[in-house]
């Protein structure tokens, strides 16, 4: 949505931005009155925190999966209010969004699952330590029956920060072939969330580079628009294509 998010207070005149905030009250005199003083732009990205120590605190204390509901939770809020549009800049398709919702499906099977392998258990806290630091386990270490929890993951950040490129792109003349590679981009997303995830791993972390690519491309970046889509045709005629 389109907001003016540099506020003045009508009661003492201080100025803040509501970009940096996330909060409509004066910073200053707590007053929630305000008007805009800039002109309306995108802004989808709410301000929230990504802080899993309260649950990592509760791991010794706690049985897994009540662990794992905690875990859940948390990461389903950061996911909910996150955006990907800043004031009206793009912003990158980030690992801690990318680790945070991975863990939000993790946590999920492992609250359900009644007989945990120890290997599911041991990726399930690999992710909880370091999913708010932006860190991500490599493919390798993804056990085979959590494989299927990256790849929707994956598709599913996808999908959001594409309907958020194409919120920011609505004031922006796209050429035919960059209308094209977001409607293929769309098209992946679509094939993987039908499958549940159930794709080749490299195909899941192709589906991340690509969109990059195309988000640095749509941005100007010419080169990464031309490796966006090799890597979008390579998708069509990967391992699951």
């Amino acid at each position: 949505m389109k907001i003016r998010g540099e506020r003045e207070c009508t009661e003492c005149e201080t100025r803040w931005s509501y970009y940096e905030t996330g909060s409509v009250g004066c910073p200053a005199c707590g007053s929630l009155r305000s008007v805009g003083v800039d002109e309306r732009t995108e802004h989808t990205d709410l301000q929230v925190a990504f802080d899993l120590t309260p649950v990592r605190n509760a791991i010794d204390e706690a049985d897994t999966d009540d662990v794992a509901v905690r875990a859940r939770d948390r990461c389903r809020e950061y996911v909910r209010r996150r955006g990907f549009v800043n004031a009206g800049t793009l912003r990158e398709l980030d690992d801690t969004y990318l680790a945070a919702i991975e863990l939000l499906h993790v946590s999920d099977i492992v609250a359900r699952e009644i007989s945990l392998e120890d290997r599911e258990e041991l990726y399930f806290l690999s992710l909880l330590r370091d999913a708010d630091q932006g860190e991500r386990p490599s493919a390798a270490d993804v056990p085979r029956s959590l494989r299927a929890a990256r790849g929707l993951a994956y598709a599913n950040a996808v999908r959001e920060y594409r309907r958020d490129v194409r919120t920011w792109a609505e004031d922006r003349d796209l050429t035919a072939s960059e209308r094209s590679a977001l409607e293929t981009l769309g098209e992946h997303v679509t094939r993987i969330r039908m499958l549940d995830g159930d794709v080749d791993l490299r195909t899941a972390e192709q589906l991340v580079d690509a969109t990059r690519e195309l988000a640095n491309g749509l941005r100007g970046d010419e080169v990464a628009f031309s490796q966006a889509e090799e890597r979008l045709d390579a998708l069509s005629a990967g391992p699951d294509g």
